[in-house]
């Protein structure tokens, strides 16, 4: 009768895992990123026309152009008129927010460039560099599953390296020896 696996059996096993799979994830996400934001930043032109929202963001940011030009002309004029020993209020600090629950251009930037960058995720997916992503976090799931799910460590050594072989590794794998000096 085989015995069954330890807390700590399982835990390694799911560390090897994601010492396995972890490098190739990153490595393929940084690769899909590249592709990724070029898609949302055309996703974002295409969105934005589509749904006709150029238009509304080409009135705001031409109205927030004159709004900033008018809020500097009155800074220079206040400034210029002040008594001589007469400070400005707090209101005509440069640095502060004006009314934040109001919607600005950025915001509108912001919510289209977020719902272009999820359209642009899911043609990510269909690219061959998506796609290899995509069965990479599958096959790890996979070893995960089949760690919680397998009985004895020398029936998950086999299927787990059975799994491996699918990203061109093997689940034990042998390490040279150091060179002799």
């Amino acid at each position: 009768m085989s015995k069954g696996m330890t807390k700590y059996q399982l835990d390694h096993f799911k560390q090897k895992v994601k010492r396995q799979f972890d490098p190739l994830i990153e490595e393929q996400e940084l690769l899909v990123k590249q592709f990724q934001t070029e898609a949302t930043d055309s996703a974002v032109k295409k969105l934005s026309k589509k749904m006709g929202a150029d238009k509304i963001i080409s009135k705001f940011r031409e109205a927030e152009k004159m709004l900033e030009e008018a809020r500097a002309t009155a800074l220079t004029f206040f400034e210029k008129k002040k008594p001589k020993d007469a400070e400005l209020s707090y209101k005509f600090d440069g640095n502060r927010r004006y009314n934040t629950d109001k919607i600005t251009l950025e915001d509108c930037e912001d919510q289209l460039r977020q719902w272009a960058s999820n359209l642009a995720k899911r043609e990510i997916e269909r690219r061959p560099e998506g796609a290899k992503l995509k069965l990479l976090r599958d096959l790890k799931q996979k070893s995960i599953d089949t760690v919680m799910e397998a009985g004895t460590p020398e029936s998950l050594a086999i299927s787990l390296d059975q799994v491996s072989q699918k990203i061109g590794m093997r689940w034990n794998q042998d390490l040279k020896a150091l060179p002799s000096v």
